[in-house]
């Protein structure tokens, strides 16, 4: 299933349930592509890559931050340069800029996503200028730690089935209310947060 943050064969393993049986294939699936859209939202970013390039504009207005050695612009994360055609505009007048810096430095090379674009001389424009960006957005890969997230949460998801009031409860311990946020999720993505998101 495109888009989610864990496979159907872990999250089987994770519950104890047979890979051979598909009875619940259905409510596993829709459990663990709602923990994924759930990372999504909590964290304001998405982990998936897009598989070809897409256009997106911006607006450059409070997305510059003028840095020491140039003008950056924060952009969605893209998660890979192949395909990447930046240009400045508006309407049908584009004009392609090369002259342009992917930062954070490494970041393809250590996995992360690109965040921004740095250019070293000019400027990204005025504010009736429009920065088009044709990427591939998202991240390299999945992060471990946005898997693991991802596979927490859908089993908790999974087992809410037999939690409709947000209440569990066995003859050992008793019943228990359960918590709103899963700490070992929280955990897992806070990293991955995007300022103004939590």
């Amino acid at each position: 299933m495109a888009g989610v943050y864990g496979s159907l064969a872990a999250l089987k393993e994770r519950l104890t349930v047979e890979a051979s049986d598909t009875s619940r294939d259905s409510l596993l699936n829709s459990a663990l592509a709602a923990a994924s859209r759930g990372i999504d939202r909590a964290t304001g970013r998405r982990f998936w890559l897009d598989e070809t390039p897409v256009q997106r504009v911006y607006n450059p207005a409070g997305r510059v931050v003028c840095e020491p050695d140039g003008e950056l612009l924060l952009v969605d994360d893209i998660g890979s340069a192949d395909g990447l055609v930046v240009e400045t505009g508006r309407g049908a007048s584009w004009t392609a800029i090369t002259s342009y810096e992917t930062g954070p430095d490494n970041a393809l090379a250590d996995g992360d996503a690109i965040t921004g674009l740095l250019l070293v001389a000019g400027t990204w424009g005025t504010a009736t200028q429009r920065v088009r960006i044709t990427a591939r957005f998202g991240w390299p890969a999945v992060p471990d730690d946005i898997t693991e997230a991802a596979l927490i949460q859908a089993a908790r998801l999974y087992r809410r089935k037999d939690s409709p009031e947000g209440v569990m409860g066995n003859a050992e311990w008793g019943v228990v209310r359960l918590s709103r946020r899963d700490p070992d999720v929280w955990n897992l993505i806070e990293p991955y947060v995007l300022p103004g998101f939590a």
